[in-house]
């Protein structure tokens, strides 16, 4: 998965005398994609699919072989839709999965 995961714990901080709070920045990820949503449901790619209900590892993005990004849901509907040969949504070339 072409990503990245950011977790921090900051020192506690003293706050009026002696009591201190503590903060704790949660972990994000975003995909490592040249776009912001899926070229085919137009969905963003840091949600998931019209198929799906949770972002993340169940549905993932898939790399063309021309660089363009799709859910994998998506590319798989339009790769099954097309005859004789499936073309990129984005760039009409030949559909290869990036390997």
């Amino acid at each position: 998965m072409a990503g990245s995961d950011k977790s921090q714990q900051l020192p506690d901080a003293t706050v009026s005398g002696n009591k201190k709070m503590r903060v704790k920045i949660l972990p994000s990820w975003t995909w490592d994609a040249q776009d912001e949503t899926c070229g085919i449901c137009r969905m963003a790619f840091d949600g998931c699919c019209p198929d799906c209900k949770l972002p993340g590892d169940d549905c993932p993005l898939i790399w063309g072989a021309c660089n363009h990004a799709f859910h994998l849901h998506c590319i798989l509907k339009w790769v099954n839709s097309q005859t004789p040969t499936a073309h990129c949504p984005m760039c009409r070339r030949e559909w290869q999965f990036k390997g």
